[in-house]
């Protein structure tokens, strides 16, 4: 266990520390406490506790089966050689340090907790504990610390939870005043709540797809960052629930369309400077950012089993719809997989960064960043080259042309996304071989799920559960 896993029992600091929380939250009329976390197929899980067991939750944990861990996005459970019986109990640590009292639901605070067996180890299946994990090992090995941001894009429906249909709740073309009009009264709400919480908004604002929305949070270390992902969207959740709307975080809700993305954006830094600028390399990187970016490109395929991971996300994950489909790179290349984001002049040392595109909401975000920076990692030890970038569509190449620049289509099923990350020991060896197997089994199990069906019918499986 390295010294930033949690320990049960025996914390009297975080003990007395909760015991004074709690004493604060009920002065503040929070009666409860939110605890939780993300499951392999995306799932945002939670269990609750009264503020006045919050000491007894920082003290010896929350009981929570370890079977979650291969549960479909439909409550079906598969198995493994080691999760998916009914036996076992695991215990939920909530982070003190990320106790959040909930704007939008009154009488409620929130937070995520790592998974830990009842003899006091790390769950080896916890995500969380996984991209700590990851993070302190790129600053022990090789001295680097990581900034991250998961985008937020959702659609709005009409709020009948009866209609399993989705109905815009708002009008108006992409990304007009329109929409952001009609919108108007539950959108402030929102902002208001999210700043009440401490989230830094940087943008909001309608997107392309019919009611669709954007938010873009500032940056954080990984760990804070996939905690930020999972808050802001019981925010919208809370927000648009109290103003009679619904909402979906599903990579699509239609059979056809552009759909709702999860792109993440991420830097390397050293001794406080970012590796993305300032650098001898193509458009200010380093030789240590270009080479870490051909990491995470030639990962990319494997990379899909657990950026892109429900059948859903296939309906997204389609040619010439800024999705970023192929394993190209390019400088604010919308199409490209990877985007090189230089920022403006005068703030790049500060805002350049890379962004994955082929990544969407149905992702547990502590998996897909610490997939991400491993792949990444392992491009950087290896002083991996950085390939020519594309410039526009690659679905507009050339074949022969694509061939000899090596782009290629990303994995267009779940099965295809799976036999790569088999392929791929560096991943699964990062995710270790618990998680590394959950990952494929519950893959394959969503795959099978929809089996027979057409692009609607995959839609309509999956709408309102993301």
């Amino acid at each position: 266990m390295c010294e930033s896993d949690p320990v049960p029992g025996g914390r009297p600091g975080e003990v007395e520390r909760a015991t004074a929380l709690s004493g604060e939250l009920n002065g503040q009329g929070v009666h409860g406490v939110v605890l939780a976390y993300v499951d392999t197929a995306g799932i945002a899980r939670v269990k609750t506790v009264p503020t006045a067991k919050l000491t007894s939750a920082v003290a010896w944990g929350v009981g929570m089966s370890p079977v979650f861990d291969t549960f479909l996005a439909d409550d079906s459970i598969v198995t493994t050689d080691v999760l998916g019986s009914p036996d076992g109990d695991l215990r939920l640590y909530p982070d003190l340090d990320r106790l959040t009292v909930l704007a939008a639901q009154p009488g409620w605070a929130w937070a995520p907790v790592d998974r830990i067996t009842q003899e006091g180890a790390p769950h080896p299946a916890c995500g969380r504990t996984v991209l700590r994990r990851t993070v302190a090992e790129a600053a022990e090995r090789h001295g680097i610390a990581f900034r991250a941001a998961v985008e937020i894009e959702w659609v709005v429906g009409r709020g009948d939870a009866d209609d399993d249909a989705f109905v815009p709740a708002v009008s108006g073309p992409a990304y007009g005043a329109t929409r952001q009009v009609e919108l108007s009264d539950c959108a402030a709400d929102l902002l208001a709540a999210l700043a009440a919480q401490g989230v830094d908004v940087e943008q909001f604002h309608p997107e392309y797809a019919a009611g669709q929305f954007e938010i873009s949070v500032g940056a954080l270390d990984p760990v804070a960052a996939a905690d930020h992902s999972v808050l802001v969207r019981q925010t919208i959740r809370a927000v648009a629930r109290r103003h009679g709307l619904r909402v979906s975080f599903a990579p699509a809700v239609l059979g056809q369309g552009v759909g709702n993305g999860g792109h993440l954006h991420l830097s390397a830094w050293r001794g406080g400077t970012n590796l993305h600028a300032g650098g001898a390399g193509r458009y200010g990187m380093t030789a240590e950012a270009e080479s870490f970016v051909a990491g995470v490109l030639g990962h990319l395929p494997a990379l899909t089993a657990m950026t892109a991971p429900s059948p859903a996300s296939r309906l997204r994950l389609r040619p010439s719809q800024w999705a970023g489909v192929f394993t190209a790179w390019g400088r604010e290349t919308r199409e490209a997989a990877l985007r090189i984001v230089t920022g403006t002049a005068g703030v790049r040392d500060r805002a350049a960064n890379l962004e994955v595109k082929p990544v969407d909401l149905a992702a547990n975000p502590y998996i897909a960043l610490a997939s991400v920076i491993a792949a990444g990692l392992d491009g950087l030890a290896s002083s991996a080259p950085l390939p020519e970038e594309i410039t526009g569509d690659p679905a507009r190449l050339d074949p022969t042309e694509a061939a000899a620049r090596g782009v290629r289509r990303l994995p267009v099923t779940l099965a295809e996304s799976v036999a790569a990350f088999r392929a791929d020991d560096v991943l699964r060896t990062a995710l270790g071989p618990v998680l590394a197997d959950a990952v494929i089994a519950v893959r394959l199990g969503e795959a099978g799920a929809v089996e027979g069906l057409d692009d609607d019918g995959v839609a309509a499986a999956y709408r309102w559960t993301y």
